[in-house]
């Protein structure tokens, strides 16, 4: 009886560990996969990686300059937000905006605070931490500080077969699993909620669609939900 309670329990700690290191491994599936698809994303779109000295980051800026995904490099020294959106607010003032009833988390600004090439910009992202990080790391090295600090940032939407960097309150930046064989290589994806209570027909924006997306929810079960899209084929 002893041997056989004995081998159970050994059985049971082998199970446990494959177990274990199955869900290490579906982690390591994005966090590996993510950054060498960035990687083929950066040298794509190089000519639209620039430094962003304000924001203490990189931008990839949409080939249409109406938006830029930023992405810092120095968590420690980010005046306002580690990973963010800046979009040029004029559509959107056109579409119904009243920059007074956006949400504090949501700001608009005017060029001058922006650098963007645009009379008023809206700038929406999050804080991921408050790491130090030696020098300045080059835009993939960036990208690989927030797989390393804050890996739970990044995700995989299966519906597009994109990866994407959530940047908080439903807004996120994704980027094509396989550039060379998606059609849709870039999206800048905005919650549409705050803009619409702002004043906002969201069928009026001009240059971002407005459509139903299917995502997963906390479940993983998937859902149908509402979204602004500014997608880009760069190939």
């Amino acid at each position: 009886m002893k041997r056989i309670v004995f081998k159970f329990l050994t059985l049971t700690v082998v199970i446990s560990t494959l177990l274990a290191m199955s869900a290490c491994g579906k982690l390591d599936v994005v966090a590996d996969e993510s950054t060498k698809s960035f990687d083929r994303l950066l040298d794509v779109a190089n000519s639209l990686v620039s430094k962003d000295d304000m924001n203490g980051g990189w931008t990839l800026a949409a080939p249409d300059g109406e938006a830029n995904f930023i992405w810092s490099w120095d968590y420690s020294a980010s005046p306002q937000h580690d990973v963010m959106l800046a979009f040029n607010a004029e559509p959107f003032v056109a579409a119904g905006l009243d920059p007074a009833k956006l949400p504090q988390d949501i700001t608009f600004m005017d060029v001058m605070d922006t650098g963007m090439g645009n009379s008023q910009s809206i700038m929406v992202g999050t804080k991921l931490g408050k790491e130090k990080f030696d020098g300045r790391a080059t835009p993939a090295v960036a990208y690989k500080q927030i797989i390393k600090e804050h890996r739970s940032s990044v995700g995989y939407h299966s519906a597009l077969d994109h990866y994407g960097v959530n940047l908080g309150d439903g807004n996120l930046f994704e980027w094509a699993k396989d550039i060379d064989t998606n059609d849709k290589d870039i999206v800048f994806v905005l919650e549409p909620a705050p803009f619409i209570a702002a004043g906002v027909n969201p069928n009026k924006v001009k240059g971002w669609v407005f459509a139903k997306v299917i995502v997963d929810d906390a479940n993983g079960k998937p859902v149908e939900v509402d979204k602004l899209l500014k997608p880009f084929n760069l190939k």
